[in-house]
């Protein structure tokens, strides 16, 4: 199927024109002026963005957390994603205590293709063990199957945390293998020794998540793997930064040349810790990690982005019900299961309180949210980008399109909204998936199997664009 998308203000991290996109099966075929033919759709883009589909490099589709799973598989959770105008994302492939590398891989391939997604989807391998169940050689492996980044979680004692050992150890084998090492960092030793301090004093509010994960253990976690990940010789990213003290040794990394990148999310733009303080047990929809932090980080978190200490912009969606599963801690934080939504509204968010109120330019949020990803997670040249043998992952922006974020207009399985009645300006009105439309004028037009695996290419490499089929 050809589609011609015609007259829109083209957007790249680099370029701002109107013109013309012809796109011919999966790939974009040409972009320029008064590109004519017999396409079989023509889309009349006049007035509108057109920019590349945005890219999540951070979500947790089905992910079993404190006894219970998030809400969201593959299928409702890029569904919510299509429609805020994301058309890759790659979640998080979690090792169990025990379990092999090989057989986490085919677990999360099992998922896809129980609740097939409606976009594109890669994925990261999260280390959890290498003394029971996991193994180094395994771990080498795995950028052979397209999984080109680990990550590590250097929080959740007695769960998921990993010691230094096994983080330096993966490091050295990401140095080896060409993979990009992500981590949570948090001093995880720390943060138990502070939970259990504040909940033998009967503090068990939602507010106490806060307390007990000061910024500086936040920080201290940053700075080690900032260092550690030098010495092992790896590419490090930092994910969902919280706060001005962890920003500060990205920044000095960054400033020497080191191979450091950070991440911040949506919701450390906006909400900040007050909400967790919210009655009736509504603060436990503010429980993620890092917790939110005090306002004076908004600002900070901007200015990071805008001067480029800080490259993209994620959502760490991990959905858990308020009515059925954030209830699980009522009587103890400790055990609220930590995640929140949000993969449908990182655009609406940046373009309306970025772009529209000048934080941002709109080269910038394309840069942030699309091609850095692209760049970062091995998907660049193929996607990130509006270009000519690109994959046609592309959204039709219209930039004066009202709307009120809320529980009851996205379209994730989870009961509320982080942003409930926030009013903004600028919406997707179509969304393709390599060519398909998947979303169009707010209906979905596509059945979950439209999007497919990514396999993408080792750390600093470009990722091919696809050969096209002969005519």
């Amino acid at each position: 199927m050809s589609i011609l998308i015609k007259g829109g203000r083209v957007i790249t991290a680099v370029d701002d024109y109107v013109a013309d996109v012809l796109i011919e099966g999966e790939t974009i075929a040409a972009v320029g002026t008064s590109l004519n033919g017999s396409a079989d759709r023509v889309i009349d883009a006049t007035g509108k963005y057109v920019i590349p589909g945005a890219i999540d490099p951070h979500t947790h589709m089905e992910m079993p957390f404190g006894g219970t799973v998030s809400c969201d598989d593959f299928t409702s959770g890029t569904v919510s994603a299509a429609f805020g105008g994301t058309t890759t994302h790659v979640d998080f492939c979690l090792q169990a205590p025990g379990q092999s590398i090989p057989d986490a891989l085919a677990t999360w391939h099992e998922k896809i293709e129980r609740c097939p997604p409606v976009i594109d989807v890669g994925f990261h391998m999260a280390i959890t063990d290498l003394h029971d169940g996991g193994r180094l050689e395994d771990v080498a492996r795995v950028p052979d199957e397209g999984v080109t980044s680990y990550k590590l979680f250097m929080a959740y004692k007695g769960a998921i945390m990993v010691d230094d050992e096994t983080l330096f150890r993966t490091m050295q084998v990401a140095a080896q293998t060409g993979a990009l090492v992500m981590v949570h960092a948090e001093n995880g030793d720390a943060i138990d020794v502070l939970v259990k301090q504040t909940l033998a004093e009967g503090k068990t509010e939602p507010r106490w998540h806060a307390a007990s994960r000061p910024p500086e253990t936040e920080a201290e976690a940053t700075n080690r793997a900032v260092k550690l990940a030098h010495i092992a010789g790896c590419p490090l990213y930092v994910v969902h930064v919280s706060c001005q003290e962890s920003v500060e040794p990205i920044a000095v990394a960054r400033s020497r040349g080191w191979r450091t990148w950070g991440e911040t999310c949506t919701q450390y733009l906006f909400i900040d810790q007050t909400r967790l303080e919210e009655p009736n047990f509504e603060g436990a929809k503010y429980v993620y990690t890092p917790p939110p932090r005090p306002a004076k980080n908004f600002e900070h978190l901007w200015t990071a982005l805008r001067t480029g200490v800080l490259s993209v912009v994620s959502t760490d969606h991990c959905p858990f019900r308020f009515s059925d599963q954030k209830t699980l801690g009522r009587d103890d934080f400790s055990k609220i299961p930590n995640g929140g939504p949000g993969i449908e509204n990182r655009l609406h968010m940046l373009h309306h309180f970025g772009v529209r109120e000048g934080r941002l330019s709109m080269n910038q949020l394309v840069d942030l949210c699309c091609t850095q990803p692209a760049h970062l997670f091995g998907m660049f040249p193929r996607k990130g980008t509006i270009a000519a043998g690109a994959d046609a992952d592309v959204v039709v922006w219209d930039s004066e399109k009202p709307l009120t974020l809320s529980a009851a207009t996205h379209h994730s399985n989870v009961d509320y909204n982080l942003f409930e009645g926030t009013e903004v300006i600028g919406a997707p009105e179509v969304v393709l998936v390599r060519g398909q439309v998947i979303v169009d004028h707010d209906e979905l037009v596509a059945e979950p199997g439209a999007g497919q695996f990514v396999r993408r290419a080792r750390f600093g490499e470009p990722l091919r664009p696809r050969q096209r089929a002969a005519a």
